[in-house]
């Protein structure tokens, strides 16, 4: 099963893959506002309208086009039926993803900043990679080109495991917990982030019995 992107016409199908996009778009959108907050000491208060009603729009998309996709199964029957559980399931990573920005942004409204930390830069670094990989995955799924969608995936596997080995040197670190336990924190919400990325590439071009599995089935790849 690979899904259709961008093709020419109106068909349903065609309107909910560029909607799916958009989609993408907004998810990233909030990623980049939560982390300025965590990051770059930028008011929560300021931003976190935004990254809520962004994620409504995100939720609302997400349940329209679920009902959209029912409905034209239903008139076409099952001959749509791959087509319709892969989109299902891209749709609900996405919005994973947007309620991954809200748990960032909650960091900044507890109270806690990197802004200026020795370690920041760092962050922000990696911050700005995963940034971009939202870029990547919608260009992915604008091409379907499966070379570079497996290269992807390869990259996804070795960020998570850079950002477990981080996750237990910071549980395990002899700082005291305030420093640690935010640092453990953004990188499990990261962690999330990428394995929901990495799960939307695979729902775009994968058999339906093969998503959130890489090697054969052997890998799981969706981190809720």
């Amino acid at each position: 099963m690979v899904l259709s992107f961008f093709k020419k016409g109106e068909s349903p199908i065609d309107r909910i893959a560029h909607e799916t996009i958009a989609m993408l778009g907004d998810a990233r959108h909030s990623f980049d506002l939560a982390s300025t907050a965590v990051l770059a000491g930028a008011d929560p208060a300021a931003v976190g309208a935004d990254i809520r009603a962004t994620d409504e729009r995100i939720n609302a998309a997400e349940q329209r086009l679920r009902s959209e996709l029912v409905v034209h199964i239903a008139v076409r029957g099952g001959g749509d039926i791959a087509l319709v559980l892969g989109y299902t399931l891209l749709l609900k990573k996405i919005e994973r993803i947007g309620d991954q920005a809200k748990n960032i942004l909650d960091l900044a409204e507890e109270g806690i900043s990197l802004a200026g930390a020795d370690d920041s830069d760092e962050f922000i670094a990696r911050r700005q990679e995963i940034s971009q990989m939202y870029v990547e995955v919608a260009d992915i799924l604008a091409t379907l080109d499966a070379e570079r969608a497996r290269a992807f995936l390869t990259r996804t596997r070795a960020l998570n495991s850079e950002c477990e080995t981080k996750l237990h040197e910071y549980m395990h670190s002899d700082q005291p917990g305030h420093w640690a336990v935010p640092r453990a924190v953004l990188h499990r919400y990261w962690k999330r982030i990428v394995a929901n990325l990495a799960g939307i590439v695979t729902s775009a071009l994968e058999p339906v019995q093969s998503l959130d599995y890489l090697d054969g089935g052997a890998t799981d790849i969706t981190d809720d």
